[in-house]
């Protein structure tokens, strides 16, 4: 598929999903009137998930300007919700560690910051990932180890579909724009072929922040993949029906 003018591509290194369970009441406070947690359940009780999803792009670039190509790491925290039924991901907000962060910011008032990262990948055949990130209230780090084991049933799902349709392949996303108004954008990307990881140390203190995650909770899983190219379809549509 090729990018439109105002869309953005990026071929993403180092691709890691890392989610942890959480109370779906202390998730649905978050989220605007339309839209509710998907909740799992784990040991008999219903749980939400949340996740932080980092990265780093290469080859960046905007549609209209396929000669001017970046590349910085992102970390994008997010939770799984559902509208009218349909899966989708709600973003709390971006970090990206870049000057054109200033774009997605002010032009389309995204809730997006500058963050310093440092981040080392070796990606042969046991993928080793370390990251660490220094953004305003919301330091970052984890270490995974991937495993080698194609991603299968997690906890909370039943099958393996269910597994990659829930986690790997929500193409909508809903947020909140900084001057507090609703606002949606889709992505485009072939299905991902991630592998399972052991988790060695994460953290993302935002989600603590927002009273979703306890200091220390271990993750529910962690999901890596070596490389993937995504397509950003923008600019984001306002959702008036959403509050």
């Amino acid at each position: 598929m090729r990018p439109r003018l105002t869309d953005v591509s990026s071929d993403m290194v180092g691709f890691a999903i890392t989610s942890w369970d959480v109370a779906p009441d202390a998730l649905a406070r978050h989220l605007p009137r339309g839209l509710e947690p998907e909740r799992v359940f784990l040991s008999g009780q219903p749980r939400g998930l949340v996740s932080a999803v980092t990265f780093f792009n290469t080859n960046f670039y905007v549609g209209f300007a396929p000669f001017v190509k970046l590349s910085c790491a992102q970390t994008n925290y997010r939770a799984y919700v559902k509208r009218d039924g349909a899966r989708a991901v709600w973003f709390f907000g971006t970090a990206l560690d870049s000057m054109f962060v200033a774009l997605p910011r002010h032009v389309w008032r995204l809730p997006w910051h500058r963050a310093r990262v440092e981040t080392a990948h070796d990606l042969g055949e046991r993928l080793i990932y370390d990251w660490r990130a220094e953004a305003p209230r919301a330091h970052e780090r984890v270490r995974l180890r991937g495993t080698g084991d194609p991603l299968a049933v997690l906890p909370g799902f039943a099958t393996a579909s269910e597994t990659h349709e829930a986690l790997t392949h929500p193409t909508v996303g809903y947020l909140r724009r900084r001057n507090g108004s609703i606002a949606t954008y889709s992505v485009w990307h072939e299905p991902l072929t991630m592998e399972t990881a052991i988790v060695e140390e994460a953290r993302f203190e935002l989600f603590e922040r927002l009273g979703l995650v306890e200091p220390g909770q271990a993750p529910h899983s962690a999901l890596v993949q070596r490389s993937t190219r995504f397509l950003v379809l923008l600019p984001p549509r306002r959702v008036p029906e959403l509050a």
